[in-house]
């Protein structure tokens, strides 16, 4: 919980200074507020989504030209489920 509360300490001084880059980052980190918030209570990320969006994509790139898309995602469904 110590994180979190030096996480919102930290907006106040930013929007108090008026800099354009802290300022970008606090959106940032607003935005993302309950991503965040998730990684520090169960220490969960999306990684397992990202290799596999990976391993999509470098399918998808030894598969030029796929005109059957059905086939195609058959083929990704063997392979990766």
């Amino acid at each position: 919980m110590l994180h979190i509360q030096n996480l919102l300490g930290g907006f106040n001084e930013v929007e108090i200074s008026e800099l354009i880059t802290y300022n970008k980052v606090s959106n940032t980190i607003n935005s993302h507020y309950p991503e965040i918030l998730n990684f520090f209570d169960n220490r969960s990320t999306n990684a397992s989504a990202e290799s596999f969006n990976a391993k999509i994509k470098a399918f998808t790139d030894t598969q030029r030209g796929i005109t059957d898309t059905p086939f195609f995602l058959y083929r990704l469904t063997k392979i990766y489920a």
